[in-house]
């Protein structure tokens, strides 16, 4: 078994990075793996913001992505630096602020780190 942190630092609203981590989360899970944390850095941080202007025919996958995490227990945390360079001081439900020291520590108890 191998125990992941996961890093997102794209742009969640330009690409799909929270429907590809979803399915890696899914897809670790079910092979036995385990998901140490999900961490959000640089403009990932968008997906924090607890009321996102989408159009109507676009899904929330932010919000599924914090749906998932709680539901595998799963901590998903989003920088507090990068957060407040942008504006986010209310987060949605689901999501933790923490630091980039944070961030360091929790690696220490993963094997592998993969980035979206």
């Amino acid at each position: 078994m191998t125990t992941f942190a996961i890093l997102i630092i794209s742009d969640t609203y330009a690409a799909t990075p929270l429907v590809d981590c979803q399915r890696f989360i899914q897809a670790s899970i079910q092979l036995g793996h385990q998901i140490d944390h999900v961490f959000l850095y640089g403009n990932a941080v968008m997906s924090a913001m607890s009321e996102p202007d989408l159009p109507a025919d676009e899904p929330d996958e932010a919000a599924k992505l914090a749906q998932l995490c709680l539901a595998a227990n799963i901590p998903l945390l989003y920088c507090a630096t990068a957060a407040e360079k942008r504006g986010i001081f209310n987060p949605r439900a689901g999501y933790t602020l923490a630091g980039l020291a944070e961030f360091g520590m929790r690696l220490e108890n993963t094997d592998k780190l993969i980035q979206f």
